[in-house]
């Protein structure tokens, strides 16, 4: 996918383009592990659910556990420049909006991934 930069993009949609979708990109295995972490440690009931209900608990999971949106922020945020992270800190409200959005939208697609393969057990 490519993305187009215009100059009629407002600040928040340049970053996005710029810089949040290639970060995001890079840490994409990252994301599906992070997650899958967090399913094991909530009892694997995810792996119990229809694709539709998947779908949901991934939403609710980065739209309400604050602890795993800090972390998953975190794990976008430290690979900033620090010109990048002046520009986030002017608006980061809603750019944190657009972040957890393409994560979410990430996990998403890579449902499968999430499903087919399991978390390595502890020796």
């Amino acid at each position: 996918m490519t993305t187009t930069i215009n100059d009629g993009m407002s600040t928040e949609e340049r970053f996005q383009n710029l810089v949040l979708r290639p970060i995001i990109k890079l840490q994409n295995n990252l994301f599906i592990e992070i997650f899958k972490n967090y399913v094991a440690k909530h009892k694997n009931v995810f792996y119990d659910l229809s694709v539709e209900k998947r779908i949901d608990y991934i939403g609710n999971t980065i739209h309400k556990d604050m602890k795993f949106r800090n972390s998953l922020k975190g794990t976008i945020i430290g690979l900033f420049t620090i010109e990048e992270y002046k520009l986030y800190i002017q608006n980061s409200s809603a750019l944190n909006k657009r972040m957890m959005n393409i994560v979410k939208e990430r996990l998403i697609d890579n449902v499968q991934a999430i499903t087919t393969t399991s978390t390595l057990a502890a020796v």
